[in-house]
Parts: C-alpha cells; structure tokens; sequence
C-alpha cells in the first residue's frame, strides 16, 4: 500500500526511548505528502502515543499493511515481517557476529534494509546520525562520574551537583546545570589536589564536537598538544582542553616519511601511536575517534600498568565503545544508571562502580538514548527529507533500475532479499 508507513516500538533495552520521526514529521508527511504513519504502541517512547495521535497518526500492533518500516536499533529476528522494507541501525557492516541471525533473517524474508549509519552524501559524510548526542550525553555522565569518583576518594567538589544524562528533561536543562557549574568554578577555584585539570579530546567529529558543547560552558584555556609535558598553570579558576587529531595521535614508521593523512587511513599499519606520549598529563581523556583493529590504539593496559604510580589520569569516558578496541580497558559496555567501572593497572582486574584503586571507564554504548527528545528531534530533521523518496521508490524493479537517490541506494545492505554489491563482504559473517 503506497503511502503508508509503520514505526514499531523498541525492543533493544529499556533504555532506548529514541524515534526516528517525531510527531511534527509524521504530521508534515501526511498533510503536504498523503503518507499515513502507523505506530505500535509504546509507552516509553520520547513522545507519547498521544502525542502521534493528534497528528493524525494511527496506533496499532500490527504493522503488516505497512510496506516501509522504520525503527532506530535492531529488531529482533522473530519479530521481522515478510517483504518489507526497513530503515534502522542494523550493526553488521562490521559482521558484527550478534547480528548476523537478524541479517540472515532479513534474507530469508525477502526484505529490503537501509542502514541510517551507510546513508552518507557524495564525500562519504554520514546524513542520518545520533554522534553529536553521543557526545552531548557522555560528556554529561563524565562529569557526573567524576563527582562520585572524588566522593570515593573523600573529597566533595562542585561535580557533584551534575545530574547523569537521563535525570535531565532536555539539553537546556543541562546546559543550565553546566553554566551554573562554571560560574561555582569561576567563583570559588578548583581544589588544589586536582589541579592541573586537563581534559583531552580524541578526534573531531559529531561526537567529539557534541562533548566539547558541554565541556565549553565552563571556564578553560585551549592548549595545543605538544605543551602538555611543559604546563605551565597558574590560574585555578579554569580547565586546560586540548585536542587531538590523527597527527598528534600517531608517527610513520618510516623516519623519512612525512604523516599523511590520506596514507594513515589507507595503510595504517605503517604507523605507530604516540599517544601515550601526553596521557601521563590528562585528568579526563574523551574518546570520539573511529577505530577498529587495523588501527593502532590510544591507550594500551602494558602502557597504564608501566605508569601506575604517575599518570595524572583519573577517567576515560570511551563514548566509541569499541570493546578491547582504542581503549584496551574497555572490557565490557555498561548501562546509563551503572555507567562506570575502575580498571587497576596493577591487578589487571576490572570492578563496577567507582570505588577503588585505579582508572574509571564510562563506557555506555547507547548514550543519544539518555536525551530522547532532543536527539530525536534532530535525528528526525535528517531523516525527513528521505521519506518521501523512499515511500515513492518502485521496489520491484531490479536493483540496478531502483530510482532510489544515490545517498539511500547506497545504504541498501539488501534489496528483496539479496546483498547489494556494497555489501557482498558480508556473505563471509553471514
């Protein structure tokens, strides 16, 4: 049936709340386009289902009559129709083994998957994305964290008036919080014992730009990397920030090659990481980067075991969460009301929490969920414009021929049931 699309709840975790349109855009596409939005009741969705309902949208268990079927994580294998087309973040473009028996299922289906993270423009930059809320949230939590961290240690600092990211109602609450935070800052100084307080920033992209939004409200002073050994501090009213890029973070091989960005990302085994070479002088280190296993890491367990007893490093918060990837330590994920746990370099063990001896780890993987409303909001402003392409695409005509635009044609992992050209790699995972 033309014209008609369904959004079913969320199955993943009970954390997730996300949509992938809000109500604002299911009203937009019935009145200017004709295309009815159909929703599974949901009670714990950002926005209520009688919110949808004033706009027009119809609540219903069944989705069967819905040809396009959108939702935000995986579904579960057993709960996939027949001949649809679906639009959510699979998680097998790295043949993630998880999610393999939910692919093969999709095939067997005959159905059609568009992937929010492959839908990316010309230049390859992602369209659809959640990264600068990944980087909003764990920013929030980073600071949440550290409050109780010093709380264990039995010091009370102003940290511990920042709420966890999900206890906000939106993003302006927050950043009244933090404003507020650096004015206490500003006013009052920042205790001695941890100062210099320098926070570190891996990468440049949507999440680390989403942290830096946070970490800029309060007062600091931007540092380039290579001043770090050399600090020289004299002002207890501010942070130190510096960020780091591809450059900073790695070196050729070859003593007589010059660092080339282009040749990092093609042949990254001809370089190494000098990373460790400034982590000593980091109190808070901001994951953001892309990573996997071609790539050098950031921080290894041999360097923080070597350098137990004088690194000034006091957390991580890992919001790429690769397990066991740039960050080493990053054993295990953890959940928005349980965020951390301590690695103690000296004991190689790995204790929930933030009491003890060592190094704290937030490392959520589903961070954008803790600020449902506002993540949703922007993540359906990007998807918005797709619908209508995507509603009025013939699906029977053979791949080559689908009138797809390039940016969607090219996040199909499958079409009907086969993988697309793209992602014929697959067929190793599956």
């Amino acid at each position: 049936m033309a014209g008609l699309i369904g959004i079913r709840r969320e199955d993943k975790n009970i954390w997730e709340r996300r949509v992938p349109l809000t109500p604002y855009h299911v009203e937009q596409l019935y009145r200017h386009y004709s295309i009815q939005t159909v929703l599974q009741p949901y009670d714990r969705r950002a926005f209520s289902d009688e919110e949808y309902a004033k706009v027009g949208a119809r609540i219903e268990e069944d989705l069967n009559d819905c040809p396009i079927i959108l939702a935000v994580k995986e579904i579960p294998p057993e709960l996939l129709l027949e001949d649809k087309t679906y639009l959510f973040f699979s998680h097998t473009i790295k043949g993630q083994e998880s999610n393999m028996p939910m692919l093969r299922r999709l095939i067997k289906l005959n159905c059609s998957l568009i992937d929010y993270e492959s839908i990316r423009d010309h230049e390859g930059k992602r369209k659809v994305f959640f990264g600068r809320f990944a980087g909003l949230a764990g920013m929030i939590d980073a600071f949440h964290v550290l409050g109780k961290r010093f709380e264990a240690l039995g010091y009370e600092t102003f940290f511990s008036t920042i709420k966890p990211a999900y206890e906000y109602h939106d993003l302006a609450e927050v950043k009244a919080a933090f404003s507020d935070l650096g004015e206490k800052i500003t006013a009052d100084q920042l205790p001695d014992f941890i100062h210099p307080f320098v926070v570190g920033f891996a990468g440049y992209g949507n999440v680390a730009r989403g942290g830096q939004e946070i970490f800029d409200l309060l007062p600091h002073k931007n540092i380039k990397p290579e001043e770090l050994p050399e600090l020289q501090y004299n002002d207890t009213t501010l942070f130190y920030k510096v960020l780091f890029t591809e450059k900073d973070l790695v070196r050729p091989v070859d003593v007589d090659m010059d660092f080339s960005l282009h040749d990092y990302y093609c042949y990254p085994k001809r370089y190494y990481s000098v990373f460790e070479h400034y982590l000593p002088h980091i109190t808070l280190l901001v994951n953001g980067i892309y990573w996997d296993e071609r790539y050098p890491r950031l921080v290894t367990k041999s360097f923080l075991q070597q350098n137990a007893d004088t690194s000034r490093l006091l957390l991580i918060a890992d919001i790429s969460c690769d397990i066991n990837g740039a960050i080493e330590i990053t054993e295990k994920t953890t959940e928005p009301d349980h965020p951390a746990f301590i690695y103690n370099p000296k004991t190689d063990i790995i204790q929930d929490g933030t009491e003890g001896e060592g190094i704290v780890n937030i490392a959520v993987d589903n961070l954008p969920a803790e600020l449902p409303r506002d993540a949703s909001k922007e993540f359906s402003n990007a998807l918005f414009p797709y619908i209508y392409d995507i509603v009025n695409c013939d699906f029977s005509q053979p791949f080559k021929t689908c009138d797809l635009n390039n940016d969607l044609k090219n996040a199909l992992i499958l079409y009907k049931g086969r993988l697309t050209p793209n992602y014929e790699y697959l067929k190793t995972y599956l």
